[in-house]
């Protein structure tokens, strides 16, 4: 079976501008409920292979090495950057069809309010190594 990886992005869907961190408190609670239901849903299903969230931007670093001098450890990214990765899930899955529906309904996730906060979701198919 094709595994493929769905990640999330700190980026904003149309839906939810507001950081979580300033949700009501039984919002947040909700969301992650979502989170896990979806996660147990899968693990039933046999096609979470792993899940995460991950810590804000604000805790990450870059490292940049050329195997022989000390490597370069930087804060960052920044806000500014590109992609600023929330977490992924891990599905091993009969086709790019149902990777598609997984990440539609995570996009559905609910956020303030319960509206959906129409995240966006990345697909990638894991590549093996050539043989």
């Amino acid at each position: 079976m094709p595994r493929y990886m769905l990640l999330q992005s700190y980026t904003g869907g149309t839906a939810c501008d507001l950081p979580m961190g300033e949700w009501p408190p039984e919002d947040i609670r909700a969301h992650i409920e979502f989170q896990r239901a979806l996660d147990a849903e899968l693990r039933d299903k046999g096609e979470l292979v792993d899940s995460q969230g991950l810590a804000g931007p604000d805790l990450a670093k870059t490292v940049v090495s050329d195997g022989r001098r000390s490597p370069v450890v930087t804060d960052g990214p920044y806000p500014e950057g590109k992609e600023l990765l929330a977490g992924y899930w891990l599905v091993d899955v009969e086709s790019e069809e149902r990777a598609l529906e997984i990440a539609a309904q995570a996009s559905a996730a609910p956020g303030p309010a319960g509206v959906p906060i129409q995240q966006p979701i990345e697909v990638r198919q894991v590549m093996s190594a050539p043989a």
